[in-house]
């Protein structure tokens, strides 16, 4: 059916306004093909980013490839240096591992090769010096003392490398073993393992005791290799094994020039004998030294240097001299007064300090008490507290024994004319009296008297009999057992307090408050500082700070100032006492760090620690120990407080067994990465190992902050609510902390409604119905800051103690 057209196209459809539109298709990133569609609109940066990442296959693997080539030459090029022309000697630190080592014969065997020259060191640590013209290498051999455990920990800190000498029966004793634990936790440097004596064994025995021992060094060492140390050839093949393998880096040593010192002269001041300059010698390691920057003597401060002097070799490499040498047990190379001479006269000033670029010693702020004041008393405000203290001083009277003090305000004191003889007379009297009873007391008794002054007698001599000693072990087993039953209250009842019924609680607890929520309540953390926060350091921002360090490190080498790595030096050090002579004297090992800028002034750190599984004593917060945070040793009081990533911290009373724990103290400004162990000192001087960790951060706002909980039981219940008892005894107490939320062991909210009574009763209400045998607990919160205990003198003697170490043999 044809429909005709009407005329004029008036009858033709037309769109409406109401017309549907539809939705366009959605262009969404499909992150499959989006590297496959042009880049339409998109920003150079990000053409550049994608460009780096639409690499075909040939270029990634060309890139991965240079990217190993250059590592590898990274490496090799620090192998190349170790020990050569340019480098100071290779540093080995020999520690026996067990009691039976013979650190002589081991050392002998490095010395008995032919094509080596060797050079005794006659002062300091016992080693030797070993010069290899065949392969151009220098080593410096230095025996650790292991009844010393700060000297050993002190040298691993910049040794090269450790080898550790076991022995063929047992590998390692009870000290070896700790001395193992406290180089891990410190940082491993690389290392080897020799063991002398294997072939003295018969030779079915061998073959075990081979077993034995990899079944031993694997638990420690999961790759390392066991080398025999029997022959000449054996000692060759230890040292090229030290030589080529990988060096592993301590990262707080790599920063930081440091020097051990080969030898030590002391020029006392004009003041004091006891104060004065101290010469060090030795090779510099790490970076480069600049004498404007302040040197850290390891247990005895920091220090100034005002020059340095660019020293001859003592034990210079001479490859064509040494060809010509003979056998070392021929003749040893010893230094001579006319070479010691000729050194003396080719000793060159290097660096001299400028006083305007030399770093201060100042490490605390000191704070100006009237600082804060915003204005000063005018003379009529002095003249009323003149007049105030006046008036409020005491009174003092002469009344009769026994008078109390309200009977004493009604007394009138008495004038300058009057005497007061008529009041003294009877007290003499009744004095004469008392004296006359005592006579005849002790008349009628005097046969009696002798008796008992013989039995008295007796009952000394039996006393004095007690030795001091046993006395002392008491004391301490008793301080001991209130710390362990005081460890277990607090792990069944964490923080909860008994209130006081002497004092009022709103007195007792003025300095806590409530939080509705431990997470997200606000706490300033400039609120209510102390007075020692007056006298440390605050950075704006700690890591962007520590950044700006480093990057200042690596310009300083570009620009090569200062004395170089690996060139001999003498350091001129002002104001050094002479202890650090003596120590040096008794062949404890002398070793200087140069600082980083602001790492000689005070703050808070913060260290993450773990507790030592070895240590079973509890520890309790504010205890002194002796802290290694990298290379500084002091001894300070910490706080320990939960690890978390809220902006509060609760405060831990005793150091947990497991998990981890921060650890808050006063001490110098040290930039992370740095290695810390804790040790105790007991009271006959040996150390435990107590907790290892690492830096975290250095932040003085670090908020702690110590939980109180008050305990209370429900007297009586009604639905939801309870009169609750024993939390506070009095009607102005439930007032007072009646807007603090409450809770229950069993998980119920509520608040208080109204006191009840005069006895510390309350009217309380919760959000379900409570049990008669729950608990209603308040908790209460208040910042904690830490003692301002810092002692950086800390002694080099450091004994390890044998009852913790046979201990720890019956636990394992």
């Amino acid at each position: 059916m044809v429909v005709p057209k009407a005329a004029g196209g008036g009858g033709a459809h037309r769109v409406g306004a109401l017309k549907q539109q539809n939705k366009p298709h959605k262009a969404g990133r499909h992150r499959r093909n989006s590297a496959r569609r042009p880049a339409v609109g998109v920003s150079v940066k990000t053409l550049s980013c994608q460009k780096r990442h639409n690499l075909t296959k040939l270029d990634r693997k060309h890139r991965a490839l240079q990217l190993r080539q250059r590592s590898k030459e990274a490496v090799l090029a620090e192998k190349r240096n170790l020990g050569h022309k340019d480098a100071p000697p290779h540093l080995v630190v020999v520690v026996p591992l067990h009691a039976n080592v013979d650190t002589q014969s081991v050392l002998q065997q490095f010395q008995s090769s032919e094509a080596s020259v060797v050079h005794q060191t006659e002062r300091g640590l016992p080693g030797f010096v070993l010069l290899c013209p065949r392969s151009k290498l220098q080593w410096q051999f230095v025996v650790a003392d292991r009844g010393n455990l700060f000297a050993v920990l002190d040298l691993a800190k910049v040794a090269d490398t450790l080898l550790f000498v076991l022995d063929p029966l047992e590998g390692w004793d009870a000290i070896g073993n700790y001395c193992l634990s406290c180089i891990f936790a410190q940082g491993l440097p690389s290392y080897g393992l020799a063991v002398q004596g294997l072939t003295d064994q018969p030779l079915k025995k061998q073959i075990d005791l081979q077993k034995k021992l990899r079944r031993i060094t694997e638990k420690r060492f999961p790759e390392a290799k066991l080398f025999p140390l029997n022959t000449e050839q054996e000692s060759v093949l230890l040292l090229h094994h030290l030589a080529t393998q990988k060096q592993q880096h301590l990262a707080f040593r790599d920063r930081r020039a440091h020097l051990l010192a080969d030898a030590v002269e002391f020029v006392p001041g004009p003041g004091s004998a006891l104060v004065g300059t101290l010469k060090v010698s030795g090779y510099v390691r790490g970076r480069s030294l600049n004498v404007n920057r302040l040197v850290h003597i390891v247990g005895h401060g920091d220090f100034q240097m005002s020059q340095v002097d660019a020293t001859p070799e003592p034990f210079g490499q001479n490859v064509r001299a040494a060809k010509g040498q003979p056998r070392r047990d021929q003749g040893v190379q010893d230094n001579t007064s006319s070479e010691v001479a000729e050194m003396e006269e080719d000793v060159q000033v290097l660096m001299r300090a400028d006083p305007s670029k030399q770093e201060s010693l100042q490490s605390e702020i000191v704070p100006d008490p009237m600082d804060g004041e915003q204005t000063w008393p005018t003379e009529e405000e002095l003249s009323e507290a003149a007049e105030s203290l006046k008036q409020t001083r005491k009174i003092s009277k002469r009344v009769p024994k026994g008078t109390s003090a309200y009977q004493a305000t009604w007394i009138v004191e008495q004038r300058e004319g009057e005497s007061g003889s008529d009041d003294e007379e009877p007290e003499e009297a009744n004095g004469m009296e008392g004296e006359i009873f005592m006579e005849e007391a002790i008349s009628q008794d005097g046969s009696s008297s002798d008796e008992e002054e013989e039995t008295a007698t007796e009952d000394e001599d039996c006393e004095s009999m007690v030795l001091p000693e046993d006395v002392e072990k008491m004391e301490e087993e008793e301080a001991m057992l209130a710390k362990y039953q005081q460890e277990r209250q607090e792990e069944m009842f964490p923080d909860e307090v008994d209130t006081p019924r002497d004092v009022a609680a709103r007195i007792r607890f003025q300095k806590y408050r409530g939080l509705k929520s431990f997470r997200t309540s606000p706490w300033d953390p400039n609120e209510n500082l102390p007075r020692d926060y007056a006298r440390i350091f605050q950075f704006q921002d700690f890591f962007q700070t520590r950044k700006h360090v480093f990057r200042q490190l690596k310009e300083e080498e570009e620009k090569e100032d200062g004395a170089a790595v690996g060139r001999y030096v003498t350091l001129h050090i002002c104001n050094v006492p002479v202890s650090v002579v003596e120590g040096f004297q008794q062949q404890l090992p002398l070793v200087l760090y140069v600082l980083l800028p602001y790492e000689q002034k005070m703050s808070v750190l913060n260290l993450l620690v773990r507790r030592f599984a070895g240590y079973t004593e509890p520890v309790q917060a504010k205890e002194e120990v002796i802290v290694h945070c990298g290379f500084r040793h002091f001894q300070t009081s910490p706080l320990y407080s939960q690890h978390t990533s809220a902006s509060k911290h609760k405060l831990l009373r005793f150091l947990p067994a497991d998990g981890t724990t921060m650890a808050t103290m006063y001490g110098p400004i040290t930039f992370p990465p740095a290695s810390v162990l804790l040790f105790k000192q007991k009271s006959d001087g040996s150390h435990d190992l107590l907790a290892t960790g690492s830096l975290h951060s250095v932040d003085p706002s670090r908020v702690t902050l110590k939980r109180v909980v008050l305990s209370g039981h429900p007297f009586k219940i009604h639905r939801k609510m309870a009169v609750v008892r024993y939390m506070f005894f009095n009607r102005e107490d439930v007032l007072w902390f009646k807007p603090v939320a409450l809770r229950t062991k069993w998980g119920r909210r509520g608040h208080i409604k109204e006191p009840v009574g005069t006895h510390g009763l309350m009217k309380c209400q919760f959000d379900g119905q409570l049990k008669s045998q729950d608990t209603v607990l308040m908790t209460l919160y208040k910042r904690v800051f830490p003692k301002w205990i810092y002692k950086p003198h800390v002694p080099g003697l450091s004994r390890i103690g044998e009852s913790t170490l046979c201990e720890r043999e019956e636990m394992d």
